[in-house]
């Protein structure tokens, strides 16, 4: 590898992380919709602490009704960032 792959690595491996983060955050948000169940209890007390952080940036948005519209805005957010990502990608 050289030093002109290093930039091109970097923006795919953030690019990579950025989907993984993604898939964490919809089944973060698919697990709220069944919270009766037990073992769900521990799997929201691991992606809890790892995706609130981020989504706690878009809690500004007001619910409409018992709709809560921050999660949504919150993947646009991130897909936006993956996109421009993307985009840079063959920059380097």
């Amino acid at each position: 590898m050289t030093s002109a792959d290093l930039p091109r690595l970097l923006i795919e491996s953030f690019s990579n992380f950025l989907n993984f983060y993604l898939v964490i955050i919809f089944v973060r948000l698919l697990l709220t919709w069944f919270p009766n169940i037990d073992w769900m209890q521990q799997i929201v007390g691991f992606l809890s602490p790892v995706t609130d952080p981020y989504l706690n940036l878009f809690r500004f948005v007001p619910p409409i009704g018992t709709i809560d519209l921050s999660p949504i805005i919150a993947i646009f957010a991130l897909k936006f960032a993956m996109q421009a990502l993307t985009t840079l990608a063959p920059m380097f």
